[in-house]
């Protein structure tokens, strides 16, 4: 079958007759980039990393009879972002902190549970885990505290155990950088330098591919106002941080293959004056070309963190990833040029890690506009010809629409969330600018119905108030001038979006949300497109029309992707319901998933 993920396939008739260390060698299977319609083998269940399920019992007609079918609690209430995964009639869960569970996809009871102990306390970026990945009779893990474990598929045991990133960072992320009379004292720290992993990995042609986060470098306090997302982001200039990466690791062994990473020598690029797709940017490109000389090693505190699971092109063997924020974040002085590969879309050859070409979105990023959504393949209609595509919901605002063999920007949709000085440089007043780092679309996956040609993007409306101070000069030491990007004192709301990719991406429908969307978005063959709130409401709307078709409150934030299987002839859509800290949204640890009532 050629470079295709090789998945260990089990029927579990009963647990009781498998014991341990027995994999039945007949159940082994080749997985595909069009995976069996009753199952979803990985993030984004086909390597395109289309979030379409083929399943269409549940539908416009059925979906009133949609109810609970069994829940499962992990035991812990924190930020849960999980996609589970389903292969033979199993569930794989990746819960908070990086442990790892086996459930009957029917019934919900736990096969096995993987307890990860973190080897540092220090993490970066709070609790939550994408997910995990199937491949090689194992289950992989990336964790918390920077590491790679592969479990066996059948007990959950540990086969391998790899670091990533060994070297905690020390440097701008504490309070001391502000000046002493500044109201951001007041605001704990939210979080913790040092590298980790939050992303689901990617199994593909023997390797096992994940990259870090925890490498943008600011100081994140937290919000002032209970419940209300967020808080504010502190940049100061400085040789803090390192580079992120892309990795590919041997997916029977753990050793490293090939490491790409995000930033490099060279970096300052071609020093833009606009983004490649012609928007302005006000830069100070002398006094970044007068730093030059200062600064000519900033790339290796450069930033770049991997915030989503990549997408393969099967036929061609190539990777598709986008990367975060420079460092330092928000402050600039320390880092002249367009600050390459941050904050852009970026194309590999999976089996070597070679660049095949990239795409920047903000050269030289001053507000956070991580490429932070993963990126989705299709084919689309240009001037009557068929070509590859690749698309990506950025925090922009846009959804992204390029040429996947060359990178050429083909098309952006129009904006799905409103949009106000972007691009505006900081003042001591302050900008209020939308979207910020907040979105737009963050890290939340898009889904795309490639028969209608429409992606559901999932957005939010989040302004923030970009303004700038200084730690006074002490001595023979000079002032030191830091940023600071906070929510601005208004409403903050979402939008659940259709994009029509057969008319560019103008906008098909829109349904405004209550609150920030942050989570994900699941389309169906049923003609139905599931996603969930902070609120605890997770709902089906027409894909058609995107009027309410169904609602169920699930007692916790769904901020989580959901996805949908099909086991014994009956469907099944599952989600992780367990909020979100860092917006706010009320937590939980529960698996929570539906089916028709008989």
């Amino acid at each position: 079958m050629g470079k295709l993920l090789t998945l260990y396939r089990v029927a579990f008739t009963s647990l009781a007759v498998l014991a341990p260390g027995v994999w039945p060698a007949a159940a082994v299977e080749s997985a595909s980039s069009n995976p069996a319609d009753n199952e979803w083998p990985t993030y984004g269940r086909d390597y395109g990393q289309q979030r379409f399920s083929p399943l269409d019992q549940i539908n416009t007609k059925t979906v009133q009879r949609l109810v609970p079918k069994w829940i499962y609690q992990t035991g812990t209430a924190s930020t849960f972002s999980t996609s589970p995964l389903v292969a033979d009639g199993v569930m794989y869960i990746t819960a908070p902190f990086s442990h790892v569970v086996a459930l009957d996809a029917k019934t919900g009871r736990q096969i096995w549970r993987y307890e990860h102990k973190r080897s540092s306390d220090k993490i970066c970026c709070g609790p939550a885990n994408r997910g995990a990945a199937l491949g090689y009779g194992k289950v992989y893990v990336a964790t918390v505290d920077a590491r790679l474990v592969a479990l066996d598929r059948q007990t959950g045991k540990p086969v391998w155990d790899i670091a990533l990133a060994d070297k905690m960072m020390d440097g701008t992320e504490d309070k001391h950088v502000m000046a002493a009379d500044d109201p951001l004292h007041a605001r704990n720290v939210t979080g913790s330098t040092g590298a980790g992993a939050v992303i689901a990995p990617l199994v593909y042609d023997g390797k096992v591919f994940v990259g870090i986060t925890g490498v943008g470098y600011g100081l994140h306090l937290d919000s002032p106002r209970p419940g209300a997302p967020l808080g504010a982001v502190v940049g100061v200039s400085g040789r803090y941080g390192r580079p992120g990466f892309l990795a590919a690791y041997d997916a029977e062994t753990g050793k490293e293959v090939w490491k790409f990473e995000t930033t490099q020598k060279g970096w300052e690029g071609e020093f833009r004056t606009h983004t490649p797709d012609g928007v302005p940017l006000q830069r100070h490109i002398g006094a970044e070309k007068s730093n030059l000389e200062k600064y000519p090693d900033a790339w290796q505190f450069g930033g770049g963190s991997i915030w989503h699971t990549p997408t393969v092109d099967t036929k061609t063997g190539i990777l598709y990833f986008g990367v975060g924020n420079p460092s330092p974040q928000a402050a600039d002085g320390t880092r002249p040029g367009d600050n390459l590969y941050t904050v852009a879309l970026v194309a590999l050859e999976a089996a070597t890690g070679k660049l095949v070409w990239h795409f920047q979105q903000v050269p030289h990023d001053m507000w956070g506009y991580d490429v932070a959504s993963p990126p989705t393949l299709f084919d689309v209609e240009i001037d009557g010809k068929k070509v590859p595509a690749v698309g990506e919901a950025s925090k922009l605002g846009w959804y992204y629409v390029h040429d996947r063999r060359t990178g050429a920007l083909l098309f952006k949709s129009e904006a799905f969330v409103p949009q106000d000085n972007l691009f505006t440089p900081p003042t001591p007043q302050g900008v209020r600018i939308t979207p910020g780092p907040a979105g737009g679309s963050n890290w939340s996956p898009a889904s795309l119905d490639a028969a209608r040609g429409v992606v559901y993007v999932a957005g939010s409306h989040i302004p923030m108030i970009y303004r700038t101070d200084e730690l006074p000069a002490q001595g023979d030491k000079p002032a030191i001038p830091y940023f600071i990007i906070e929510p601005s004192n208004e409403a903050n709301w979402g939008t659940l979006t259709a994009l029509d990719l057969k008319n560019k991406g103008r906008i098909a429908w829109q349904t405004r949300m209550d609150q920030p969307m942050i989570g994900g978005v699941l389309a169906t063959a049923g003609g139905l497109v599931f996603t969930g709130q902070g609120s605890g409401d997770f709902s089906a709307f027409d894909a058609a029309t995107g009027a309410i078709a169904w609602n169920f409150n699930c007692g916790a934030g769904v901020n989580a992707p959901p996805m949908s299987y099909e086991i014994d002839g009956k469907q099944y859509v599952a989600v992780a319901a367990g909020g979100s800290q860092i917006w706010g949204f009320r937590q939980g640890g529960a698996i929570v998933v539906f089916g028709l009532a008989e």
